[in-house]
């Protein structure tokens, strides 16, 4: 029997397969070569992995495309190249990635609002309710007395029991786009980063 006690290996980071992406942008894979191969930069609608993607011949995508990348058959892509960091993205990308978010957000209300209903502390002192925008300390009791009253519906219910989180849904895909630029060590809906 192997004694764990003195392992010093670190925790494997948790991959999460994206099925579904969103293109940000088409650039040309080599732009001081002459091939003319173009790759996708985009964004995985589940952890939020940024990728490059090579599309199959023949086939042309464009900005906000939402393209299939799970084990079955694909229709639009070849394969996935490999994950990128923000700091790779193209200037088109890094503009659209914003949009991109918001849409995923708008997307998946539901999840999000679950978030707000079963969210916990992430340390005796801090909450992770704190990390959205919009909610201190100040607020995070107002919040959660709201949702141990009913649990929140929508992104207009939390906005109509506290407006002082007007806009819920910004609040998340601003947390989501500090988690994908590497500004908090804390990552609550990104997983590949």
């Amino acid at each position: 029997m192997m004694n764990n006690r003195n392992n010093n290996t670190k925790p494997e980071k948790v991959q999460i397969k994206e099925e579904y992406a969103i293109v940000l942008d088409v650039v040309l894979e080599n732009q001081s070569s002459f091939s003319d191969n173009e790759v996708a930069q985009a964004i995985g609608t589940s952890g939020y992995t940024l990728l490059e993607l090579v599309p199959k011949r023949d086939v042309i995508l464009k900005t906000g495309d939402k393209v299939y990348l799970g084990d079955g058959k694909r229709d639009e892509i070849q394969y996935i190249k490999k994950s990128l960091k923000k700091s790779e993205l193209s200037n088109d990308a890094s503009m659209e990635l914003e949009f991109a978010v918001a849409e995923i957000v708008k997307e998946k209300e539901d999840e999000f609002v679950n978030f707000f209903n079963k969210a916990g502390p992430i340390t005796i002192r801090k909450h992770s309710l704190e990390l959205v925008g919009g909610v201190g300390k100040k607020h995070l009791s107002d919040l959660m007395w709201e949702r141990d009253k009913k649990p929140f519906e929508s992104f207009e219910d939390i906005t109509t029991r506290c407006p002082f989180l007007s806009h819920p849904a910004q609040a998340v895909s601003k947390r989501i786009m500090d988690e994908i630029a590497g500004k908090d060590d804390f990552k609550f809906f990104t997983h590949n980063i």
